[in-house]
């Protein structure tokens, strides 16, 4: 009976990309990770993390500007909580996804990062 090894791997390559969306700190182990076994999946994910965190920054520096505009930073109140909501629920499908062991871009920024990051992680 002929044993394969590829059970180890592939828990191994989901391990990363489940590890690469909590927090900024599971991202770099997750780099750390991957550098020792690159794989596509690992690969994969942490390129739609970080398309993730890019997002969450860049959304944070709007939110931070629009805070010092009269009569529109009011709108704070109702745009960030969906804003973040929205980034937390992303981020609960690209979990999902590196659960199942998919390569599935997360909802509106999955493309973009695919297309940001194609040489990172490699």
């Amino acid at each position: 009976m002929e044993t394969t090894n590829t059970t180890p791997v592939q828990q191994e390559d989901k391990t990363v990309a489940i590890i690469s969306y909590i927090t900024l700190i599971g991202f770099i182990i997750a780099i750390i990770m991957h550098g020792s076994n690159k794989t596509k999946l690992g690969s994969y994910h942490l390129k739609q993390a970080l398309g993730l965190i890019a997002f969450a920054v860049a959304s944070w520096i709007a939110m931070f500007i629009i805070a010092f505009i009269p009569f529109v930073n009011f709108l704070l109140l109702i745009i960030a909580p969906i804003t973040y909501i929205g980034i937390f629920v992303l981020l609960i499908m690209g979990v999902i996804a590196a659960v199942n062991g998919q390569e599935k871009p997360v909802p509106i920024i999955g493309g973009l990062s695919a297309k940001l990051f194609a040489g990172a992680f490699n």
